[in-house]
Formats: structure tokens, C-alpha cells, sequence
């Protein structure tokens, strides 16, 4: 009964939601204003049905209706309800029903505002077109409410891998960011439509497009922490082909926010801005398509051939007529201010802008070449680590070192006296830096140079900070301690976006360790034997067996001594599921600001009591998950109702 309400109510979802996009159309076409009141019941009715249908699958899945083909596929008896609730995006089917229901009740939102009414009609027309696409996928080809022929007595258990807390957010974090896209994006094409070119549609939607970029941002950090501790290669970042498609458009949508804040200012980059929203939603399909195409190997695929079909013709239409558009208005996105200089905070904007999507094409080139060349050759090329990081190594340097040089020089123009009293203090300690590292033994190039410029970055964002509290304080007289809060709190968009470049640095510092200095060890051990790795000394205390729930846990424990004569406890564990015929890797880690000591359990033997134990030190590696979080709470800063940047201008002299 309840998977019939389900299966109705997505049904109905589809049919309000075409006859919405359908009224819109009509009313767009033949000025019919009356047909907009019932095109806005339509948006609300789909989102009606469409949290219909979602609350029905979550009742499935809740009590265990085994008939259903979708809850006996990811559900069990014994699983907890946690997980059963977290199954509702495990599989294809629930996690394009994931998908609807955000777009759907995004649209309802947007739709039932009160403000920019002469819009609303075309961001709804384009929020029903895309959500119409999804609702037909839904009931078309991939029903979650499919009845099997013979119910189950009990349903297969969810993955494994899948039943850690980092999952079940990492995924509705991701789709939040992805469909959160489809809002700046519809506004784009309405001002596209409307020929209102100007910064409207970009303010209107900057909110919109933070927290969107904010919850992708969520997505692809926690993504990266469960690969860490849950899949138990001792990384975080394999380049995956699935986790490629959630960073490319983390860039292009990163560049977006830097560069429409040229074209509020300075009435610039009207081409720029409307590409990279366009690609960043383009691509944002796209990396549905290759969760669900099948054409690449990931452990996040879904792996449905038909499915990635759907996809692919809707992205090349969606990007393909929107590109049309723009074409159509290019004489329109040109007109406005040109370049002053090119020494100018415009100009570094736009080299940020091109460094971002370069390396958003190198990752995308990278990902999608083996598709090409078995098209081409019929044999399927696979591009590694090595690729990705050779390219994307020195471009990444070069936006952190432009995160530096940005805020040290001026818009407009900048002159040659400016420069050089903006960029002493911050050259000088980057040189400092990169003198000691070499004293203190570091000998590895990349090292010692993506520290100093990490060293530049902070200087050079501090002094700016501190310029603007010295000479608020000296305008108004205030204390040091009100000047400094209401300087911050007064321009949170710009502040917000320091705290973001210092938690990048953070990033890049951990990054940088951990990939340079890491180290590996893998030796099998005898019941009390100790063996020397790095700065470690690991000794071997025995196995242990036991239960835990449902599943049966593999487990060494080990006594760690550093030299410095810190000791710790580690027990790494492989853990024997009901319902899975492989043990997952559950490692054991010790953490600290300087290194982790990472160690998995790779082998046993029960009869000799033998462990084979693999060691990771991968150095710094807490910066970068501090660094995630340092710069989430900038966004949040940054977000947070705030007077704008009148304050900043004012006391700074940059109207």
C-alpha cells in the first residue's frame, strides 16, 4: 500500500511538474500572466509529491518491506536504523529521488519568493525543465518503488564500506552543493532571456551560489575523510574518476565567485561569468552521468548503462542551448569597463579565473580519456595519479600564490610606490622561510617552496587585515579590540573570504606534507616481536576475535613507542560482515599536528598467530582536515547577515 502511494506520488510529481514548465512556457511565449499563478501551484504541487514519494520510500526502508526490490537490495533486518535511513541514497534509484526532492522544494522556495517577480517565470521554467528530466528518469527507468515478484524473506544488507557516519553525510552534502547549482544557474538563463545583463541575477543569487559552493565544499572534504579511514590505503585523494567529478565543479564554481565579484564592482567579466555558472551546472550532470553510466570503474558507481545515456543527450542539450543563448547576447555580455592595467586586482582575477579552469580541464581531460581512447582504439587507457599530479601541482602553487598577491594590490591600477610597500614585509618572510627550511635540512624543492609561498599567503592576508583595523581606529577613535570586531564583522563577505584563503593554506600545508614526506612500511610480525619504523617502534602484543553485533571483528594489537618516548595503543581491524563475503579495513591512527601514524591490519594467520601489518606516516595530514573546517566556518562568517562591504570601502578608500 505504501509503496503504491510512493509510486503515485511520483506520478503525479512528474505530471504537476511538466504541466509547470509547460504553463510557464505559454505564459512566457504568449504574455498569458494568468497562467502563472497555476505554473507556481504546479512548482509547489511537485514538491508536495515529491516529499510524498521520499517519505514513503523512508518507511520502507524503516520497516523492512522486503517485497520491494530497491529496500531488499540496500536494507537488512539487523541493520541499524541509522544506516537504513542512509540507504535511502545508497542506490541509484533513492539517490536520484534524493535529487528531486532537493531541486523540487529549491524551486518552491525560489518560485514563492517575493522578490525579482519579472524572473521568476524563467528560473522557474528552467527549474521545472530539470527537474521534469529527473522525475521522468525516476518513473521511467528507475523506480525505487519497483515490486519484486517474490518478496524476500530477508533483504541483502547495505555495503559495507557504505556503513560508516562519514557516508552517510558525504553523499547529501554533495547533492545539496550539486542541485544547489541549478539555482544560479536558471538565473543566469533568465537574464540571458530577459537581456538584463547586469549584476542583478548575480546578486540576487550570491547567497544562493555560497551555499551551494559551501555544502560541495562539505561533500568532497568528508568524501576525502571517509576514503581515509575507511577504505584503508593510508590516503585520502586516489583520483578516482567519481571523485573527480565533485572537484571540477568545486573549481569552476570557485572560480565563479571570485570573478563575479569583478563584475559587481567594475561592471567586467559578463562572458566569464555566464560560462562558468553554465559549465559549473553543466558539470554538475555530468558527474551524475559518470556515477551512473557505468563507463567508469569507482567504488562510488552506481554502473547504469541506460541511465548514463539520459544523462549525457540532457547535459550536451542543457549546455548547448545555454551556450546558444549566450552566443545570441554576446553583444550585450560585452558591453561594460575594460582592463585598466595589468597590474590590478581585475587582472589577477582573471589569471585566478584561468588557472582554475585549467586545472578543471586537465582533471576533466584526465578523467575522461579512457572513455576516448577505447572509442578511438578500443582499448581502454587509464590515466593515473602521477598524470593529475604533475599538472595540477604547479597550477595549484600558482593560486595560492595569487591568494597571496591579491590583496596587495590595488583595482584599477596599481602604482609602482604601492607595490612595493604592500609586498616587503610579506617577500621578505617568504624568503625567511624558505632560508630556514633549508638550514633545518629540507631539501626537497617542492617542499621548500610551497611552504614559503604558503608563508607569503599568511603575511600578505594578515597585513591587509591589520591595515584596515589600524586605520579604522584611527578614523574613529575606537579601541583597538571594538575597531578589529567591527572592521570583521561589519564586511564579513571580504573577512569571510581571508578566514577561507587562510583555511586553503592550512589545506596546502597538509597537502604538501603528506604527499612529499609520506612513507609506508608492511611487515608480518610474530607475537612479540618489534621492528623499528621511522621514528616508531611497533611491537607486536597478539590477535584477537570477537563479536561486535552482527559481525565478527579481526583485530592486532599493537604497542606503539616513539622516540621521544610517547607510547600508544593501536588495534587495526578487519571486520567480517553477515552479509558480505569480503572483510572490510577498519585502520587504527594516531593523530598529531606533526604526522599521523597510520597502520592497517593486511593479513593474518590464525594457527601461527602471525600478523601482517602495514604502516602509513603521512606527515601534517591534521592541517589539511583542520584546514577543510578553518575554511567552512569563513563561509558560515561569510554568510552570515552583515552590512555588505560599505565599511571596508569607506575606511580603505576603495569605493
Amino acid at each position: 500500500m505504501v509503496a503504491d502511494i510512493g509510486s503515485f506520488a511520483l506520478l503525479l510529481a512528474l505530471l504537476t511538474s511538466a504541466y509547470a514548465l509547460g504553463a510557464y512556457i505559454v505564459a512566457l511565449r504568449k504574455n498569458e500572466e494568468r497562467l502563472l499563478p497555476s505554473a507556481k501551484g504546479g512548482v509547489l504541487a511537485a514538491a508536495i509529491f515529491t516529499t510524498i514519494a521520499s517519505v514513503s520510500l523512508i518507511y520502507l526502508l524503516m520497516t523492512g518491506d522486503f517485497s520491494i526490490q530497491y529496500v531488499a537490495s540496500y536494507t537488512s533486518s539487523d541493520l541499524p536504523a541509522f544506516y537504513k535511513l542512509s540507504a535511502f541514497w545508497a542506490g541509484n534509484d533513492g539517490s536520484l529521488l534524493l535529487w528531486a526532492l532537493i531541486l523540487t522544494i529549491l524551486a518552491a522556495i525560489v518560485t514563492y519568493g517575493r522578490q525579482n517577480e519579472d524572473l521568476k517565470p524563467y528560473v522557474g521554467a528552467v527549474m521545472m525543465l530539470v527537474s521534469t528530466f529527473f522525475l521522468f528518469l525516476l518513473v521511467d527507468n528507475s523506480n525505487p518503488f519497483a515490486k519484486l515478484p517474490n518478496p524476500l524473506p530477508e533483504g541483502n544488507g547495505l555495503n559495507p564500506m557504505l556503513q560508516n557516519p562519514g557516508m552517510v553525510i558525504h553523499p547529501v552534502t554533495l547533492y545539496l552543493g550539486y542541485v544547489g547549482f541549478t539555482v544560479p544557474f536558471a538565473y543566469a538563463i533568465a537574464a540571458l532571456f530577459t537581456r538584463q545583463t547586469d549584476d542583478r541575477w548575480i546578486k540576487v543569487t550570491r547567497k544562493w551560489t555560497i551555499i551551494s559552493w559551501l555544502f560541495l565544499s562539505l561533500g568532497n572534504l568528508f568524501g576525502a575523510q571517509w576514503a581515509y579511514v575507511e577504505l584503508g590505503w593510508g590516503g585520502y585523494w586516489a583520483w578516482d574518476p567519481v571523485e573527480n567529478a565533485s572537484l571540477i565543479p568545486w573549481l569552476t564554481s570557485t572560480a565563479f565567485l571570485h570573478s563575479v565579484m569583478v563584475q559587481e564592482r567594475k561592471n567586467m567579466l559578463k562572458i566569464w561569468n555566464m560560462l562558468l555558472i553554465i559549465f559549473t551546472f553543466g558539470l554538475t550532470l555530468f558527474g551524475t552521468f559518470l556515477v551512473r553510466s557505468g563507463v567508469v570503474a569507482s567504488v562510488h558507481a552506481f554502473g547504469d548503462s541506460t541511465l548514463g545515456l539520459y544523462f549525457i543527450v540532457f547535459t550536451t542539450v542543457v549546455i548547448m542551448g545555454s551556450l546558444f543563448l549566450v552566443l545570441d547576447r554576446v553583444g550585450l555580455l560585452k558591453q561594460g569597463n575594460e582592463f585598466d592595467s595589468l597590474v590590478s586586482k581585475e587582472s589577477s582575477f582573471l589569471l585566478n579565473n584561468l588557472l582554475f579552469v585549467a586545472s578543471a580541464f586537465s582533471i576533466l581531460w584526465g578523467t575522461i580519456f579512457p572513455i576516448v581512447s577505447e572509442g578511438f582504439t578500443g582499448k581502454k587507457i587509464t590515466v593515473g595519479a602521477p598524470f593529475f599530479n604533475a599538472i595540477n601541482a604547479p597550477i595549484g602553487l600558482a593560486f595560492v600564490l595569487l591568494m597571496g598577491i591579491c590583496p596587495l594590490i590595488a583595482w584599477r591600477k596599481a602604482s609602482i610606490k604601492s607595490i612595493v610597500q604592500n609586498f616587503r614585509i610579506p617577500l621578505v618572510v617568504m624568503g625567511l622561510t624558505g632560508l630556514i627550511l633549508i638550514l633545518l635540512g629540507v631539501r626537497k624543492p617542492y617542499a621548500v617552496v610551497t611552504f614559503s609561498i604558503c608563508a607569503f599567503v599568511l603575511v600578505s592576508t594578515l597585513q591587509d587585515i591589520i591595515k584596515g583595523i589600524v586605520v579604522r581606529h584611527k578614523m574613529t577613535s575606537e579601541g583597538w579590540l571594538l575597531s578589529s570586531i567591527r572592521l570583521l564583522t561589519k564586511n564579513r563577505r571580504r573577512y569571510g573570504g581571508y578566514v577561507i584563503h587562510l583555511g586553503v593554506v592550512m589545506m596546502i600545508i597538509g597537502i604538501a606534507g603528506s604527499n612529499i614526506y609520506n612513507q609506508e612500511f608492511t611487515k608480518t610480525l610474530n607475537v612479540g616481536e618489534q621492528i623499528n619504523v621511522g621514528d616508531y617502534w611497533v611491537t607486536y602484543e597478539g590477535l584477537q576475535q570477537k563479536p561486535r553485533g552482527q559481525n565478527m571483528i579481526i583485530s592486532a594489537d599493537l604497542n606503539v613507542r616513539k622516540d621521544d618516548s610517547s607510547n600508544f595503543k593501536l588495534s587495526p581491524e578487519k571486520v567480517f560482515y553477515p552479509t558480505a563475503e569480503q572483510p572490510t579495513t577498519e585502520p587504527a591512527v594516531k593523530s598529531t599536528w606533526v604526522e599521523d601514524f597510520y597502520v592497517t591490519l593486511a593479513g593474518w594467520e590464525k594457527e601461527e598467530k602471525t600478523a601482517t601489518i602495514k604502516v602509513n606516516i603521512n606527515p601534517l595530514i591534521k592541517w589539511l582536515w583542520t584546514g577543510g573546517y578553518v575554511l567552512i566556518l569563513g563561509t558560515l562568517f561569510a554568510l552570515w547577515p552583515g552590512k555588505g562591504s560599505g565599511v571596508g570601502a569607506k575606511y580603505l578608500g576603495r569605493s
